[in-house]
C-alpha cells in the first residue's frame, strides 16, 4: 500500500483534480440515470400501452363490423327468403335467378363494408361452402382455424392466413349459424384486405420492435408473431394475473389489453429494445464523462506546471543563498509567488550581511584570543614571581613574609579560575580563609572569624566567588577592633549561607545601592566585584529559586543570609 506521504505533489493535484471534477459529475449522472431511466420507461411503457389500447380499439371495431355484418345476412329477411325458395325450387332457370339474387346481395354487403373481405356460406355435413364472394386457396378447413373466442351463436378466429386466392394477408374471421329452419348452414366472413393493414403488414414490423400476441378467452395463446419465446396453443404465462396490464418475462416487457368479449390482445418488446434510449443516453454520458476526464488531466497538469515553475525557481533561490551572492531578478508572473520570491532574495541578503558580520566577528574573536593569551601570561608571571619569593623567605627564615606570600598565591591561584563557574563548599571557604588572612595582616585592628561549616555541604557544587564579596563588604562596612565575621553555612531543604558581622551595619538606601549599584565604595577593597555580582550569578544559575537577604541596624551590624535550592545534580562528585 503507497502512503500519503509517499505520494508526489503532481499526483496530488491530478487526484484532486479528478476528485473535485469527477465526484460532482458522478453524482449528478447518477440522479439523470434514475430520472432519465424513469422517465424513459415511463414514456416508452406509456407509449406502447398506447399503441396497444389503439390496436385493440381497431380490432374490436373490425370484429364489431365482421359481427354487424354476418347480423345482415345470417338473419336478414331477404336473404333468408332466398335460401328458403332455392331449397324447395325445382326449375334450373329459377334456381339460377335465385342464386344471383343471393349473390347480388352479397356483393352488395361486401361493397358497402370496404372491410370485409371473403364471405361465403358453410355446409358442415356436407363439408362444401357456397356463394364464395371470392375464389378460395385451397380446402377450407374451418376445425384448423385458431379460435379466439367462441360463444353459442358465433366464433371469433384470430389471425390466419386468408382463404380468399387473391390476398395473402393475416386476416381475421367469424363464423355463425344461419338462421334457416331445417337447414344447418353457417355463414363464413373474413376481414378485408387493409381492415388490419396497420397492425399486421409486414412492411409496418421494419422498424417496430414490438410483436403482437392474441389469447383466448382461457389465456392460451390462438397467435404469435414470437413462436420462439411464446408458441402458439401455449399457456400466456402472466394471464393469471388478471390485475396485471404489463410485466416482464423472458427478456421480454408485455402489456396486455383486454376486449370486451374476454379476448386479450398482448404486444411485446425486447427488454434491449426497450432500454434503447437509456443506453443511447449512457453512451453519451460516458462520451461527456471521457471529455470531463481529459479536461480535468489537462487543468491538473496546467495547474502542475504553475506551481513546478515557481518551484524550480525556488530552488534556484535557496542554493545560491550559500553558493553566491548575485542579485536574480526573473520572477514568475504569479503575484503570490512573486512576493515570496522578495521575501526570500530579502532573506538572502540578509543571510550573506550576517556571514559578513560573522566573519568579523571571528576575526575579532581571534584577535581577542591573542590577547586573552597575552594577559594569561601577566598573572603566570606575577605567580612565578611570588612562588620565588616564598622560597626566598623561607631560606631567610621571614616567616612571617612567607606566610603572606604563600596566602597570597593560593589566593591568586584560586582567582585565575572563570568567575561563575562551579566549585565546591569547600574550596570556596578555603579561599575565604586565604582572603581574611590576608586581610587580617593588612589592616591595623584585629578582628575575629568564626567559620562553622556543616560536613554535609562540604561537597555541594556552588558558583565560584559567592562567599568573598560577601566577606569582604562585612569587612569594609564597619568591622574594626573587637569585631568579628562569623561565616555559617547549613543544609536544610536547601543550602544557607550566613556572613553575620558587629560593625556600624548600614541603611535600607545603602543595601539598595549595594544590590543595585557596583558603588565606588563597593570596589575600594578586595577583587572589587561587589554584592551586584552575587546577585546577578545567582539569576543566571537558580533565576527565582535562589535567595539573597540583607538585615542590618546601624550600630549594630548586619547579617547576609544566602539560599540556594539544592538538588542531586548539584552535588560535587
Amino acid at each position: 500500500m503507497i502512503k500519503i506521504n509517499q505520494v508526489t505533489f503532481k499526483n496530488r493535484i491530478i487526484f484532486i483534480f479528478l476528485c473535485s471534477s469527477l465526484i460532482p459529475f458522478i453524482c449528478l449522472g447518477f440522479l439523470s440515470f434514475y430520472t432519465i431511466d424513469s422517465i424513459l420507461r415511463n414514456k416508452v411503457e406509456s407509449s406502447l400501452q398506447s399503441n396497444l389500447k389503439q390496436d385493440l380499439i381497431t380490432l374490436e371495431n373490425t370484429l364489431n363490423n365482421l359481427n354487424h355484418v354476418s347480423q345482415q345476412l345470417a338473419y336478414g329477411a331477404r336473404v333468408n327468403d332466398f335460401f328458403e325458395e332455392l331449397k324447395n325450387e325445382r326449375e334450373p332457370y329459377n334456381r339460377i335467378q335465385l342464386r344471383s339474387e343471393i349473390k347480388s346481395e352479397i356483393n352488395l354487403i361486401s361493397f358497402s363494408n370496404p372491410n370485409v373481405g371473403l364471405i361465403m356460406y358453410y355446409y358442415p355435413e356436407k363439408q362444401e361452402y357456397d356463394f364464395e364472394s371470392f375464389r378460395l386457396r385451397g380446402d377450407f378447413l374451418p376445425d384448423e382455424l385458431p379460435i379466439m373466442a367462441k360463444y353459442s351463436e358465433i366464433t371469433y378466429y384470430g389471425p390466419h392466413k386468408s382463404y380468399n386466392g387473391l390476398i395473402n394477408q393475416y386476416v381475421f374471421s367469424t363464423m355463425c349459424k344461419v338462421n334457416l329452419p331445417n337447414q344447418n348452414v353457417y355463414l363464413y366472413i373474413e376481414t378485408g384486405r387493409n381492415a388490419l393493414e396497420t397492425i399486421f403488414a409486414p412492411e409496418n414490423k421494419k422498424e417496430d420492435s414490438r410483436r403482437l400476441l392474441i389469447l383466448d378467452n382461457d389465456g392460451k395463446i390462438t397467435f404469435s408473431e414470437n413462436k420462439t419465446a411464446f408458441p402458439e396453443n401455449s399457456m400466456f404465462v402472466d394471464y393469471s394475473k388478471s390485475e396485471a396490464s404489463s410485466g416482464y418475462y423472458k427478456n421480454y416487457f408485455w402489456n396486455k389489453e383486454t376486449s370486451n368479449q374476454g379476448w386479450s390482445i398482448v404486444s411485446i418488446t425486447p427488454v434491449e429494445e426497450l432500454n434503447k434510449e437509456r443506453d443511447k443516453w449512457l453512451f453519451q454520458a460516458a462520451l461527456i464523462l471521457t471529455f470531463f476526464v481529459v479536461v480535468a488531466l489537462l487543468f491538473a497538469m496546467l495547474m502542475w506546471k504553475m506551481v513546478y515553475n515557481p518551484l524550480k525557481k525556488f530552488n534556484k533561490e535557496v542554493k545560491s543563498l550559500t553558493q553566491s551572492t548575485t542579485e536574480q531578478t526573473e520572477l514568475t508572473k504569479i503575484p503570490e509567488f512573486d512576493d515570496l520570491l522578495y521575501q526570500v532574495r530579502s532573506m538572502k541578503t540578509k543571510i550573506w550581511d550576517l556571514y559578513a558580520e560573522i566573519e568579523q566577528k571571528e576575526k575579532r574573536r581571534a584577535d581577542l584570543e591573542v590577547e586573552k593569551l597575552l594577559y594569561q601570561i601577566n598573572p603566570h608571571f606575577l605567580m612565578n614571581t611570588l612562588d620565588t619569593v616564598h622560597w626566598l623567605a623561607v631560606f631567610s627564615g621571614h616567616e612571617k613574609i612567607d606566610k603572606v606570600v604563600l596566602s597570597l598565591n593560593k589566593l591568586l591561584s584560586y582567582n585565575l579560575g572563570k568567575m561563575g563557574e562551579s566549585t565546591t563548599v569547600t574550596k570556596e571557604i578555603e579561599a575565604v580563609k586565604e582572603y581574611l588572612q590576608l586581610q587580617q595582616i593588612r589592616y591595623d585592628f584585629q578582628f575575629d572569624v568564626d567559620i562553622e561549616v556543616d560536613e554535609t555541604t562540604m561537597e555541594l557544587s556552588i558558583p565560584r566567588f559567592l562567599l568573598q564579596p560577601l566577606v569582604e563588604n562585612a569587612l569594609y562596612h564597619g568591622v574594626s577592633d573587637d569585631g568579628y565575621i562569623h561565616v555559617n553555612v547549613k543544609l536544610y531543604d536547601y543550602l544557607e549561607i550566613t556572613i553575620q558581622d558587629n560593625g556600624s551595619g548600614m541603611s535600607r538606601e545603602e543595601i539598595n545601592s549595594l544590590l543595585l549599584d557596583e558603588s565606588k565604595n563597593s570596589q575600594k577593597v578586595g577583587m572589587g566585584i561587589g554584592l551586584s555580582y552575587v546577585k546577578r550569578i545567582l539569576e543566571a544559575n537558580y533565576g527565582e529559586k535562589a535567595n539573597l537577604e540583607i538585615k542590618s541596624e546601624i550600630g549594630k551590624g548586619t547579617i547576609v543570609t544566602l539560599r540556594i535550592p539544592v538538588s542531586g545534580g548539584e552535588r560535587s562528585l
